[in-house]
């Protein structure tokens, strides 16, 4: 069991997680653990993988410690990696208010929000990436650094040194035809990505062919033994739900993830409002407030707003004080739930679709982003369209218990053979042995794109 306090808080330099400064406040459980779920092919492949970069030395930077898909995957990512032989360590970004404020803005440009990004945008950015570098961000020189989305993406102008492979990886549901057009933006993300020997993007349509690199397609994971996707007892599950009163007998549907305006969290009130004049059920919206994002807050006042008077609504603002508890929250509500809404209007890839397909819940979401990676419309769960539509779905899901169930298995199945952590690591190894050992050189490869999955194949999506 990790030390939650040290988790929660990082060394003054940044550090989450470094075995040279004797700080591991994480762990996984051993590799022989995964054999049974993924399969003793998968961890063979992981160890071969492994084996090639043994001793290794491997930085991850991002933004933030707690809230979001990056650090959740991080918490496993890196004492999995250790325990496998590589040297692996977290580090994060220190800024303060202005700093993501901007690099929302950033996040969000990205995604196709109108908009500019100005001179003194990127003159803010810059100048807290370089307070960052000069406190000894990175104080040693590691093989290998990782860099996770755009928050920390400039870092390379101030720390990049010869001989170290520098890799960008992009979660977000990036708009390359958006943001070519949007002022200032197009010229300072060339500008950032040009150092990097190689980008990694979640999916096919996400990659900006433009970038002179070579680029990796890996999806995102989750871990199934972590707090958050281990099984619970009929006593946990009941115990969290009578923590937050709501009422096991009463049939729910869920939403559970960021307090973000991207969520479609007014789609989800909506659909349950359809569904609630016809049947007895009650709605949870539920999460937490990420350092790196300050809309969440005002996200989150406006949908206690939009909610209040309606008993049958639960709004959840979980504590991210103790994150073990947290996640066994998490991993209650999405058990208890009948039904996971997820109708985003843009989607990265949405590890909350992959944790509630995982506990074998149908899901209903929306067809944008990576998400139709995981959802295949009427067989691992449906496609939002319209409240009345998703209504008249939930409804069926209600009324039909054992067609929920049978979905919920094929959506289980799914992740399995898809979206686990040894699968998704190894593939990540085997791009790092790629680009540091020269397999893909720049020069000569930087219009490929190289996927290990034949979701490859998916067309580019317009704007």
């Amino acid at each position: 069991m990790a030390d939650i306090d040290r988790v929660n808080s990082p060394l003054a330099d940044g550090t989450v997680y470094s075995k040279r400064k004797n700080f591991c406040p994480l762990s996984t459980p051993p590799l022989e653990a995964y054999a049974p779920i993924v399969g003793t092919e998968k961890i063979e492949r992981l160890q071969r993988a492994a084996q090639r970069l043994r001793g290794l030395s491997l930085v991850e930077l991002n933004s933030s410690a707690q809230g979001g898909g990056v650090a959740e995957m991080l918490y496993s990512s890196i004492p999995f990696l250790n325990a496998l032989g590589i040297d692996a360590e977290w580090k994060i970004i220190c800024g303060n208010k202005e700093y993501f404020e901007i690099t929302k803005n950033l996040h969000n440009l990205l995604q196709g929000r109108k908009g500019s990004f100005t001179t003194e945008m990127q003159h803010a950015y810059f100048c807290t990436l370089e307070e960052c570098a000069n406190d000894h961000l990175i104080d040693y020189n590691p093989d290998v650094v990782l860099v996770h989305d755009p928050q920390p993406l400039g870092l390379t102008s101030f720390l990049k040194k010869p001989g170290e492979t520098w890799l960008w990886r992009c979660h977000i549901d990036i708009e390359e035809l958006v943001f070519r057009s949007t002022p200032g933006l197009w010229d300072f993300i060339n500008k950032l990505t040009e150092p990097y020997d190689s980008a990694i993007f979640s999916a096919a349509h996400y990659v900006v062919s433009w970038w002179p690199m070579p680029k990796f397609i890996i999806p995102p994971f989750i871990d199934p033994l972590s707090e958050k996707n281990r099984e619970l007892s009929q006593e946990e599950i009941e115990r969290v739900l009578l923590k937050y009163h709501i009422v096991p007998e009463i049939p729910i549907i869920a939403q559970i993830g960021r307090f973000d305006p991207w969520k479609g969290i007014d789609r989800t009130i909506a659909t349950y409002r359809r569904v609630r004049e016809t049947k007895k059920c009650q709605l949870v919206l539920a999460g937490g407030l990420a350092a790196d994002d300050p809309e969440g807050e005002r996200i989150l006042a406006g949908i206690y707003d939009e909610t209040k008077g309606d008993e049958d609504i639960h709004v959840l603002n979980l504590s991210m004080a103790n994150r073990l508890e947290n996640w066994v929250e998490v991993n209650a509500l999405q058990r208890a739930a009948s039904v996971i809404m997820q109708p985003s209007t843009r989607e990265g890839f949405g590890l909350v679709i992959t944790e509630a397909l995982w506990k074998g819940k149908p899901v209903i979401a929306a067809d944008v982003g990576a998400i139709p990676l995981q959802i295949r419309d009427g067989d691992t769960g449906y496609f939002y369209r319209t409240a009345r539509k998703a209504a008249k779905k939930v409804s069926y899901l209600l009324e039909n218990p054992k067609a929920a169930d049978a979905m919920g298995k094929r959506g289980r199945r799914y992740v399995q053979e898809h979206f686990l952590l040894p699968d998704r690591i190894a593939d990540c190894l085997m791009t790092i042995d790629m680009a540091r050992n020269r397999a893909v050189d720049r020069n000569v490869y930087s219009d490929c794109i190289t996927s290990f999955h034949p979701w490859v194949k998916l067309s580019k999506r317009g704007g």
